[in-house]
């Protein structure tokens, strides 16, 4: 079975002392038959490292370069998808990431944005593995007296 890495965020910003969540709109495509709602996250390059790969990910996805990484957050998924004839396991690593700014500019992969407070982030997200990773990031935000 053919293995790939990616790394991603939870990206969140403070607005009247609550946090927001950025979640974006991904299309159908080759991989997912239909369109869905995901935290920002991609491949890890060679030599790359996994805080690298999420600085230039949510660059090139949102136009954030403002982003602070919470030390001592990161949560790995493990699933796998169909790619054709081709079954391939795939792992996601997680980091939680505070930005001040509000404006997003979204690349051509995607369909849009939204930032969202927690509970409509929960509803709005489309798998149960991102839903699990931003209830984790919530937590430890609020732990923080964020």
């Amino acid at each position: 079975m053919k293995k790939e890495r990616s790394a991603g965020a939870v990206i969140c910003r403070i607005e009247k002392g609550e946090p927001l969540y950025l979640l974006l709109h991904y299309p159908s495509s080759a991989k997912a038959k239909e369109e869905y709602w995901d935290l920002p996250k991609g491949h890890v390059e060679e030599g790359e490292l996994e805080e690298e790969t999420v600085r230039r990910e949510v660059a090139e996805e949102t136009g954030l370069s403002d982003l602070g990484i919470f030390e001592g957050f990161r949560e790995t998924i493990s699933y796998w998808f169909q790619f054709g004839r081709e079954r391939i396991s795939k792992e996601v690593v997680f980091y939680l990431a505070q930005t001040d700014q509000e404006k997003v500019t979204i690349s051509s992969e995607h369909l849009g944005f939204q930032w969202l407070d927690y509970a409509k982030a929960q509803e709005k997200l489309t798998y149960e593995n991102a839903r699990r990773v931003l209830k984790k990031a919530h937590h430890f935000i609020r732990a923080k007296g964020v």
